[in-house]
C-alpha cells in the first residue's frame, strides 16, 4: 500500500441538515466517526477542514487527527481541502484521499483501494463505483451513474441513465438489460499538486449543467480512474431520515 493521508471536508452549515458535522450517531459526532473510520483504514494522517470552531472540539483528543480551520466562503469541499493541503505542508506528489464527511460507514479497504489506485497509475485522480441491480436506481437523478473505458477510466458522469439502451429502454424501462451500469461513490483520490490545479481550474460547462464537480476534471482533458469498490459502501448521511436509519445501522452492528 502506498502511503496516503485523509482529508475530511466538514462544513458545518449544511444545507438539509444543519449542523450535520455535530449530529450524534451511536452517542458521538458524526465527524467524529468519520475520522475513526479514516484511521482505521491506516492513513498515515487525518485531516478534517472545516469553517466551524465547535467541529474542532468535537474531534478533540482523537490521536492522529489534525484540524485545518479553513475559510467560510468555499464553494466547495475542494476549495476547502485544497486549503488544508496548503496549511498541512504536504508536498506536490502526497496521496489525498478525499473522504466525505457523512460516511461514517465508509469501509477501511474502499478507502486503502482510492489510495492504490490512484498511486498505481497515471490518472490524475481516482474514484470508486458499485454495481447497479435495479432500474429504479438508474432512473434516480440522486444517483449518480458513471461510464468508464476498456481501460478503466471515466468517460463521463451524469445524473441521467447512462449508457441510455436504446432498444431495451423503448420497450420497456422496468428491468435493466445485460451491460456494466455503475453508481459512482464520492470518494476521491489525487496528489495534494493537482488538488491545487483542481481547485484553481475554472467551473466547466458540464458541471454547472450536471452539478457534479468531477465533470470538470474530465472537461480539462484528465483521467479519473475507477475501480469496483471492494466492499460495499453504505448510504451517506444527508437528511434527517438519512440520520434515523444510520442510527439503527449503527446499534444493530
Amino acid at each position: 500500500m502506498p502511503s496516503f493521508v485523509v482529508a475530511v471536508p466538514a462544513r458545518y452549515a449544511a444545507t438539509r441538515l444543519p449542523g450535520k458535522p455535530l449530529r450524534l450517531l451511536g452517542g458521538e459526532p458524526l465527524v467524529r466517526r468519520v475520522a475513526e473510520r479514516a484511521l482505521q483504514a491506516g492513513a498515515r494522517e487525518v485531516w478534517v477542514a472545516t469553517d466551524d470552531a465547535r467541529v474542532s472540539e468535537a474531534i478533540a483528543g482523537l490521536a492522529g487527527v489534525h484540524v485545518a480551520m479553513t475559510s467560510p466562503d468555499h464553494a466547495s469541499g475542494t476549495d476547502r481541502l485544497a486549503e488544508c493541503a496548503r496549511q498541512a505542508g504536504w508536498s506536490d506528489d502526497t496521496v489525498v484521499v478525499n473522504l466525505q464527511g457523512d460516511e461514517p460507514f465508509a469501509p477501511a479497504a474502499g478507502i486503502r483501494e482510492v489510495a492504490r489506485l490512484l498511486a498505481a497509475g497515471q490518472a490524475r485522480m481516482s474514484t470508486l463505483a458499485a454495481p447497479i441491480t435495479e432500474a429504479h436506481e438508474l432512473f434516480d437523478p440522486n444517483v449518480v451513474k458513471l461510464v468508464r473505458d476498456d481501460t478503466g477510466h471515466a468517460l463521463y458522469f451524469s445524473r441521467a441513465p447512462i449508457p441510455w439502451h436504446r432498444d431495451a429502454f423503448a420497450a420497456s424501462r422496468e428491468t435493466l438489460p445485460p451491460g456494466e451500469w455503475l453508481r459512482h461513490i464520492g470518494i476521491y483520490g489525487y496528489r495534494a499538486g493537482f488538488l491545487q490545479q483542481f481547485a484553481a481550474m475554472p467551473a466547466g460547462r458540464l458541471e454547472q449543467v450536471e452539478s457534479l464537480e468531477q465533470l470538470r476534471v474530465l472537461e480539462a482533458g484528465h483521467r479519473i480512474a475507477v475501480a469496483l469498490t471492494p466492499e460495499q459502501f453504505p448510504p451517506g448521511i444527508d437528511t434527517p431520515d438519512d440520520l434515523l436509519r444510520a442510527e439503527a445501522r449503527w446499534a444493530a452492528a
